[in-house]
């Protein structure tokens, strides 16, 4: 069972059906999944998209022990579900996010990766943490540079928006508690 995250300004809960169509109001907007990985992000997003992968992908994929998954709520408002975080016990992708676009730019996903990060390594008790990402996604790239991850690789991956250059951030267990 995956416990319920929390942090000064937000509440994460995993997933549940009920959230389904919230996500598909807000997440299938190119803003968002551009820089999400093809392989997970079917695109033109089908109308049942957000159930399907709350059904078939995620709430599977976390009774394996396999994928752990937070909807952010603002405690402020937390009948609105604003994005998710998601750790995954992945080759080189232990974690991913989106945000929805009217939440950008308050500092909520830095918030929220904060917790996520913490569980990983201190409930999960994970040697390291590494996150890819296209280089163009800005956003992403000044989470890792805050959180203390440092770039290892370079190359290539298959983002919705089509195969871009793309980075591997890391951090591991000892550089995150030094940096805490």
């Amino acid at each position: 069972m995956i416990p319920s995250l929390e942090t000064p300004r937000l509440i994460l809960r995993p997933p549940e059906i009920a959230d389904a169509d919230q996500i598909q109001q807000i997440f299938p907007v190119w803003e968002v999944v551009r820089y999400l990985a093809a392989s997970a992000v079917p695109w033109p997003y089908p109308e049942d998209g957000a159930f399907t992968y709350i059904r078939d992908i995620a709430l599977p994929a976390m009774a394996r022990g396999e994928e752990w998954h937070w909807i952010l709520r603002e405690r402020a408002n937390p009948g609105q579900v604003m994005g998710m975080v998601s750790l995954m016990d992945q080759e080189d992708n232990h974690r991913g996010f989106w945000l929805g676009v009217a939440f950008r730019g308050k500092g909520f996903m830095t918030e929220a990766v904060e917790a996520a990060t913490y569980y990983w390594f201190r409930e999960l008790r994970r040697p390291v943490l590494r996150a890819p990402k296209a280089i163009a996604n800005e956003g992403s790239r000044k989470i890792s540079q805050r959180s203390g991850m440092r770039l290892i690789a370079t190359g290539e991956r298959d983002y919705v928006s089509g195969k871009l250059p793309a980075e591997l951030w890391e951090i591991t267990a000892e550089e995150w508690a030094a940096g805490r």
